[in-house]
């Protein structure tokens, strides 16, 4: 009768001693030391890289899951930041996502934050350092900002960064022009801007013609000494209105004007008659204007002779000799017309008013006047 073995089971630890043994005197000589079957160890030995890679495509796919999970931890993360934050992407101020980070910095990681607002980490760490004078800092820009919205405003848009220095300068606000300019740039104000228009004198007639007796000399020692003239026209949605003045060369004043539909001679005697009357009639006043027909009129000259006046003319075809006036129309245009809805005549009539006499004459900054409006300059310079 056979008697069957008993087969002897080894532990784990066994085996791994024994592959150990194995790994160091070789199989042979593990199994003889420690009575195996050589074949019993190349099982053992097959098991153990079996389990071994399991072990470590476990370990890989754990790692994996761990980087998975971290990535929608960060993302989930940035979509709550963007989420509580979304209304800060819209702000130029790097000041708005600081802020932000600092208040949420026990919510939030500050590196994520930091790339959801692509802002520098160590930016914001100098930000909190330094946080009390940059709040300070803000403030005060601001206040300037206000002040120079306030003025841009009462200007009604016309107004760059040098009248309004003077403006702030005269309420005890001195600030450099740069400083101006770039708070003009920041809250996107921008002056109206200026467009070309074409000189319109028609001088081709038979009718005496005036000497230059100013000779482009736009300088005047004192008032009522210099006076110039034109005229121009301005569309309406019911037709040309035209534009005749007079403007006294010391201070830039328009000191006469007038508006009709028509452009004769009585438009420009109008103008000359209401300057007469506003300065008391003053005698030798050299009155120049160019040779248009209108001022070469038998109506105009008389108006010069009865009340003593000089009469000159510009060269024929030389816009610049009257370039004082050109420059008046050339901003009316620009500043009360040019970005205004078409308007009827009587509308057309009010805002020409309104631009001569309450902004050009009395609030309007001259920078040949020192940026004094017309009326206060003669105001100071005139006994």
């Amino acid at each position: 009768m056979t008697t069957k073995k008993t087969r002897i089971k080894h532990s784990p630890e066994f085996k791994a001693e024994a592959l150990k043994l194995a790994d160091k005197v070789g199989v042979a000589a593990t199994a003889r030391q420690l009575s195996l079957h050589e074949s019993q160890i190349y099982g053992w030995r097959k098991n153990s890289k079996k389990d071994t890679n399991t072990s470590q495509r476990e370990q890989e796919l754990a790692a994996e899951v761990a980087k998975l999970k971290r990535q929608l931890a960060e993302q989930a993360e940035e979509l709550e930041i963007n989420k509580k934050g979304r209304h800060l992407l819209r702000e130029k101020s790097k000041v708005n996502f600081y802020e932000f980070m600092l208040e949420h910095l026990l919510s939030f990681s500050i590196v994520r934050m930091a790339k959801v607002f692509g802002v520098s980490r160590s930016g914001f760490y100098y930000w909190v350092k330094h946080r009390h004078k940059a709040i300070q800092h803000e403030v005060i820009r601001q206040k300037l900002d206000t002040k120079v919205k306030e003025a841009f405003d009462n200007s009604k848009g016309r107004d760059g960064s040098r009248r309004i220095q003077k403006e702030l300068s005269e309420s005890g606000d001195n600030y450099n022009v740069k400083t101006i300019a770039a708070s003009m740039k920041r809250q996107d104000l921008t002056p109206k801007a200026a467009r070309k228009f074409k000189c319109t004198t028609d001088s081709k007639h038979q009718m005496p013609v005036a000497p230059n007796l100013l000779a482009q000399n736009f300088s005047a020692s004192a008032s009522n000494e210099k006076w110039a003239g034109d005229i121009t026209y301005i569309a309406t949605s019911e037709g040309w209105l035209y534009l005749a003045v007079i403007i006294d060369l010391y201070s830039r004043q328009v000191i006469g004007w007038s508006m009709d539909t028509r452009m004769t001679a009585t438009l420009v005697c109008d103008a000359l008659s209401m300057a007469l009357f506003r300065r008391g009639f003053p005698e030798q006043v050299i009155v120049h204007s160019d040779r248009g027909s209108q001022y070469c009129s038998k109506d105009y000259r008389d108006l010069i002779t009865a009340y003593n006046l000089k009469q000159s003319m510009s060269r024929k075809g030389n816009c610049w000799d009257n370039a004082c006036v050109e420059s008046f129309f050339h901003s009316m245009k620009v500043e009360a017309i040019q970005y205004e809805p078409i308007m009827t005549r009587d509308q057309m009539r009010q805002t020409i008013f309104e631009y001569i006499e309450v902004d050009y004459n009395r609030t309007r900054r001259h920078s040949a006047l020192g940026y004094l409006s017309q009326v206060n300059f003669e105001q100071q310079n005139v006994a």
